[in-house]
């Protein structure tokens, strides 16, 4: 029996202190106990986080046993609640893993590590389920070792050790764990296949698990080759900060070429992963229609939106209400309804101190506004001029309006001004700047 269990090296992406996900049961407990003994990894920060669901009736003493355990070692323990949606549509389960890995993130210091305790057969049985859900590559590649998340990285340092190993260390260390009752239940599909389906493999192949996550690994790598060709084509043709992509370039690939490019879009932009119809629908509904016919495909609060020759993907936001409407004076930057900004920016395009000689008025669009553009004698009408200058649709109807105290249009965003407002502003060399809602503060 084990008295010590090798660990990979520390990723060298990451040197911030380390957060271990501690659930209490065998594996979180063989895990932090090891990270525990390492000196190197006390030096950088080590502390555990328990996640409490309050699903099962223990839960209370659940996380009783943790804060005792991580105390016999002196690491810091803190218990998070969580109460997982359970109207989601997606299931109890899922809910609650949601749940689990927002309280992780959240915990997470910039930079840092989040180590959970994922194992060998884990990683077997997350391969038979990408595999029963048809996917490819980058789904058979199951778990990583080592992936982005939150504002650090998540590592899987015990990915390649089996289970058993783990039950020999801590028998070996006398370390004392928690069971989770609904995990000896097979109504759940992860668990159908670790009780009843992984030991049937094995009595037949007893190196099955161990094929299985091989067979995880040799798709990963392969993933990651693929991936490399496609995140150079986003680098070169994606605009707006990355949430559009030109139509044409998407038509013009092979259809596995494209579902992989519009799956990486989509999780580039941290968007909820396309559902298993997704790229049909984006193919069929976007691709194939005609570049004025607004399509657009939705999921999950999610959309991706065709106009002209570029698909747009973001979240659905509301729009600003009709009937919403401020008295703004530019002295301080003005928080929309929607989530967007306004504000006055001096030369360095910091927000300026001056205001305005009158308090504006700030509204959504209505329809039939008219504005008059710098050296112009006359009037536009604003959804032509919107139209020319290429805003979008959905965007139109976040565009805060500024009308003075006689009903005069002066800006739609800082997207057009009005020759009176650009006057204004050129003379106290100040800007008007407007930030869409979704954009990075």
């Amino acid at each position: 029996m084990p008295a010590a269990l090798p660990l990979p090296d520390l990723p060298r992406e990451s040197a911030g202190p380390l957060l271990v996900g501690f659930s209490g049961g065998l594996d979180s407990t063989v895990l932090l106990h090891r990270l525990a003994t390492d000196p190197a990894i006390r030096a950088l920060g080590l502390r555990a986080l328990h996640v409490h669901h309050g699903l099962q009736p223990a839960a209370d003493a659940w996380a009783g046993h943790c804060l005792a355990f991580a105390a016999s070692l002196d690491v810091p323990c803190e218990v998070r609640r969580v109460a997982p949606l359970r109207d989601a549509g997606t299931g109890l389960e899922a809910a609650a893993r949601e749940a689990r890995y927002a309280a992780l993130a959240g915990a997470m210091e910039p930079g840092g590590l989040l180590a959970t305790a994922h194992h060998l057969d884990d990683q077997a049985e997350t391969f038979l389920l990408r595999a029963l859900r048809a996917s490819g590559p980058e789904g058979l590649g199951a778990m990583r070792p080592l992936r982005r998340f939150g504002g650090g990285w998540h590592w899987r340092p015990l990915l390649g050790l089996p289970r058993g190993t783990l039950e020999d260390y801590a028998r070996a260390h006398g370390l004392h764990w928690v069971d989770d009752p609904s995990n000896a239940v097979a109504d759940a599909d992860r668990n159908f296949l670790r009780l009843e389906v992984l030991p049937l493999l094995q009595r037949r192949w007893p190196h099955a698990a161990t094929a299985l996550a091989r067979s995880a690994r040799l798709s990963a790598e392969a993933d990651a080759l693929l991936q490399e060709d496609e995140e150079a084509l986003l680098r070169l043709h994606a605009g707006e900060a990355g949430h559009t992509l030109p139509a044409d370039l998407l038509a013009s690939l092979p259809p596995a070429r494209r579902a992989r490019l519009l799956r990486l879009w989509i999780r580039t932009l941290a968007l909820p992963p396309l559902p298993a119809r997704g790229v049909e629908r984006i193919e069929h509904a976007l691709l194939a229609a005609r570049p004025d016919a607004e399509a657009r495909f939705a999921w999950s609060g999610a959309r991706v939106l065709r106009w002209r020759e570029l698909l747009h993907a973001g979240l659905e936001r509301a729009p600003l209400p009709d009937d919403w409407q401020a008295a703004w004076d530019g002295r301080a930057p003005l928080d929309l309804p929607d989530g967007g900004r306004l504000w006055l920016a001096d030369g360095a395009g910091q927000p300026a101190q001056a205001g305005f000689d009158a308090p504006l008025q700030v509204r959504a669009r209505r329809g039939g506004e008219r504005i008059r553009l710098p050296g112009r004698s006359h009037s536009h009408a604003l959804k032509h001029l919107l139209q020319d200058r290429g805003v979008p649709p959905w965007r139109r109807a976040h565009l805060p309006l500024l009308f003075d105290a006689a009903g005069t249009l002066l800006a739609a965003a800082d997207i057009a001004l009005s020759g009176t407002l650009e006057h204004w502003l050129g003379e106290r060399g100040l800007s008007l700047r407007w930030l869409a809602p979704g954009a990075p503060r």
